[in-house]
């Protein structure tokens, strides 16, 4: 078969489905791999198709659309609700704008299934994958090979694998928690408390608040108490208040009236305990929390670092598209600050009332 015959034949087939990989071209023209790329390679060079990692897509997703394929993309993610709601809103709406469709994988924080979530997904057929893995960047010493046996870009959320975890350099929009973290104690001590205790749930996000609280304690000057008790985010059995009332036994042997709570629900639970034990929010103890989904809706409205995870959504998602319709660039590392919401249970209501205030 001649290379124009060929190439009439890849284009037909992209036509059809979309996406194609090597290996599907080599079974259906019955000719080497090193001949299919070299096929693909051309056809690239002349703006007929783009070439991605192990096989082609349309040249661009207008080309897709004219062609009859609207271009898909695949996000795969470890939850669907609360945090990561605001993630998948953000990359939906920007593909949306690209006129590309978004489909969705929940791991559910369990390898095994992201595994399978991810198979699934790219059987679909999908140009490129967004993903958040349920390993975090203190466990990426447990990846296994099947990130980069992926054939599609990827471009990572909340997560910055590199070497020797990984084989390849991956595109990464994550949130700088580290900064979070610095963000909680920088109001703190600004509002004269030097002595402040901290409860992070065992999560992939309490890797970088342990670091960002390790640096800005130091910087501060300020003193810190990582607490080990878990607390819990609801009830009132016997095991619960236990729970809460051994951390603020813990607060006040520390002699903290500062607190950094992650996550709202848990930092919610901890304010209603301790108004139950007699205390006043904010002024025996202050409270900030940390992610801020549900911090607002508080007993007492809680203070929170909010992470911008509508925004995280829509970079990601901005990156793979842009990568996907023009040729590859550098890969890219971006980190996106959080910022502090002021509410009532730390103490001040405003920027303005940190310098007058002390603990």
């Amino acid at each position: 078969m001649l290379a124009p015959e060929r190439h009439e034949l890849i284009l037909r087939s992209l036509r059809r489905h979309g996406r194609l990989r090597v290996a599907e071209l080599v079974a259906e023209l019955g000719v080497s791999a090193i001949t299919v790329r070299r096929d693909l390679a051309e056809l690239d060079a002349s703006g007929l198709l783009r070439r991605v990692h192990g096989g082609a897509i349309g040249a661009s997703p207008a080309d897709q659309q004219a062609q009859g394929s609207r271009l898909t993309i695949g996000i795969v993610v470890p939850s669907a609700a609360t945090y990561y709601s605001d993630v998948i809103r953000g990359a939906e709406a920007t593909a949306g704008r690209y006129g590309a469709r978004l489909v969705l994988g929940v791991s559910g924080y369990d390898v095994v299934m992201e595994r399978e979530r991810i198979d699934k997904v790219l059987g679909i057929g999908v140009a490129g994958l967004l993903i958040s893995t349920a390993l975090g960047d203190g466990d990426a010493d447990k990846l296994d090979a099947r990130l980069d046996e992926i054939d599609v870009p990827v471009v990572l959320m909340e997560r910055a694998f590199g070497f020797p975890q990984v084989a390849r350099e991956y595109d990464h929009v994550r949130t700088d928690h580290a900064y979070g973290a610095m963000l909680a104690l920088r109001h703190f001590a600004a509002l004269g408390h030097r002595r402040i205790a901290i409860n992070l749930q065992a999560t992939v996000t309490a890797y970088w608040l342990r670091r960002g609280i390790e640096t800005a304690a130091a910087a501060l000057g300020v003193e810190v108490f990582l607490s080990p008790v878990d607390l819990p985010a609801a009830g009132d059995d016997p095991a619960a208040l236990a729970q809460l009332d051994a951390f603020l036994a813990e607060c006040e042997a520390f002699g903290s009236r500062a607190v950094l709570v992650h996550s709202d629900e848990h930092g919610a639970r901890l304010v209603e305990r301790a108004m139950e034990r007699g205390l006043r929010v904010p002024d025996d103890l202050a409270v900030i929390a940390y992610n801020d989904v549900t911090a607002a809706l508080a007993v007492v409205p809680l203070t929170a670092v909010c992470p911008p995870k509508y925004a995280l959504g829509e970079t990601a998602c901005e990156l793979l598209l842009r990568k996907l319709q023009s040729k590859p660039g550098p890969v890219q590392h971006l980190s996106l600050l959080p910022h502090l919401n002021i509410r009532t249970s730390c103490g001040a209501l405003e920027p303005a009332a940190v310098g007058r205030s002390a603990r």
